[in-house]
């Protein structure tokens, strides 16, 4: 077992040695900085990727950067839903210490911001000379909040501030920085995205960048035009209606809906790829593919027909498996040898010190991440987090850490007397056995994980938990 004060100490510590050595920035020319593409899906299950087993559709450009890169296959999200698990990626903090730990909506639009005077990852790449755009879904604070993406590094910004918006796909507007740019019918959102990255790719070629590429596909609504659609209606003949309450665009074929987004998503990944190699940037530009969480069962998703969760427990919302491990792939032929797969035990608060390291920047001291630069490149010797830990907020509250091989899972908080489930993911991935009757010594070690990971928080507090009373 483990004196959790030591380990929080020697995560620090080890940080910090990786953060200070990262000033070679792990030999790369002098005054050439990577570039940075990270593309985010979401509800995208660990699943629904043909290099992670997905056989109903196919995924071929995905694929082939995993092909060209690494693989990771036991990488976790920053939650199991969309805002805190956006949080965790830009602040490094896991959702015990994150500031945004829920989809907590505000109206007439927008979400829970973060906090004013908050440092992300594009705070500090500014820093070093990049420049940061996002394309997509922000879903951290509605509009004037101090909370937009101008407010949090980001020097350019298209896309959906609010998450509601961004799931209904045909839209009369996006945003373009501050402004709304209406158009004269309805288009499709995630294809003038797609466009505005890949803009900003070529606008900002001679120069490093950092393109966060947040993607609303494959989330619900389960819509796209019908030329992407036809081709995959006669593969999966629906054995049910379409959900009451169409919105527009809405098609009755939601398993053939869900494939052709996820393929259509593919393809854009090609655009990208296309991109980089046509301007002789591919080389020197990390790009990084993953999920926000798991797959959703919403707007008529059915991911046991996909095997969406890839074998795993539990889909979004859930903090089994099958909620939070998610894809993760990453590509730089400069410096990430082709054809690795990895079972290094990771997390999206890795993210931040890993680009920070990437870039020559020290990261900060106080975050939970751990450089995945040694994993990722085969150099120098890999820190090991001596724990995970998520908290869920909605549900009657909900908690999980991974500790080595062991899994501990917490639901019905609000209930007062929550009993604590014990899985070993080495012998056991799907969680289909509790062994907590048969190892009180590690159940002792999580209820002391759950206690001491997390911090109280009075945006969104946890039931009959004193540290929020």
């Amino acid at each position: 077992m483990f004196n959790l004060k030591h380990t929080f100490i020697c995560s620090a510590t080890a940080l910090g040695l990786l953060s200070l050595g990262a000033c070679s920035q792990q030999g790369f020319p002098s005054g050439q900085p990577p570039n940075i593409v990270f593309i985010l899906a979401d509800d995208l299950g660990y699943g629904d990727l043909g290099v992670y087993g997905q056989t109903k559709f196919k995924t071929p450009n995905i694929d082939r950067l995993a092909q060209e890169g690494i693989r990771f296959t036991q990488h976790y999200s920053g939650s199991t839903v969309c805002a805190p698990s956006r949080s965790v990626l830009l602040t490094g903090l896991h959702t015990g210490q994150t500031p945004v730990r829920g989809n907590k909506e505000f109206q007439p639009e927008g979400q829970q911001p973060l906090p004013e005077g908050t440092r992300t990852i594009a705070h500090l790449l500014s820093e070093a000379g990049y420049t940061n755009g996002l394309v997509g879904k922000w879903g951290l604070g509605y509009p004037g909040s101090g909370s937009e993406p101008l407010d949090m590094g980001f020097d350019y910004f298209f896309g959906q501030n609010c998450q509601r918006h961004a799931h209904h796909y045909f839209v009369d507007y996006l945003l373009e920085n501050r402004q709304k740019l209406f158009y004269e019918k309805k288009i499709y959102s995630h294809d003038e995205i797609t466009r505005q990255g890949l803009a900003f790719i070529h606008q900002n070629r001679e120069k490093p960048f950092f393109l966060y590429m947040a993607y609303a596909i494959p989330h619900a609504e389960l819509v796209l035009p019908q030329e992407y659609l036809e081709p995959f209606k006669g593969l999966y003949p629906e054995s049910r209606p379409w959900p009451a309450g169409q919105h527009y665009g809405a098609q009755p074929f939601p398993r053939a809906a869900l494939a052709a987004m996820i393929s259509h998503l593919d393809a854009d990944v090609g655009k990208v790829m296309n991109l980089l190699k046509e301007l002789g940037l591919d080389e020197n530009t990390l790009v990084i593919f993953t999920s926000d969480n798991g797959p959703a069962v919403e707007g008529g998703n059915d991911p046991a027909f996909f095997n969406s969760s890839g074998g795993l427990r539990g889909v979004k919302r859930d903090l089994y498996e099958g909620g939070i491990r998610v894809p993760m792939i990453a590509r730089m032929p400069a410096k990430i040898p082709s054809g690795k797969v990895s079972g290094h035990i990771s997390a999206f608060w890795d993210f931040f010190p890993t680009l920070a390291e990437l870039a020559g920047l020290e990261a900060p001291k106080n975050i939970n991440g751990i450089s995945l630069l040694p994993s990722l490149t085969g150099k120098g010797e890999q820190a090991e987090h001596p724990f995970l830990y998520w908290e869920f907020h909605e549900l009657g509250g909900r908690q999980a850490a991974r500790y080595r091989k062991w899994k501990g899972v917490k639901y019905d908080l609000s209930s007062g007397n929550a009993p604590l489930e014990l899985y070993d993911l080495e012998n056991d991935p799907a969680e289909t056995h509790d062994l907590a009757g048969w190892f009180p010594d590690v159940v002792s070690e999580m209820e002391r994980i759950f206690s001491e990971a997390r911090q109280p928080s009075p945006a969104f507090p946890f039931p009959a938990d004193p540290l929020d009373q």
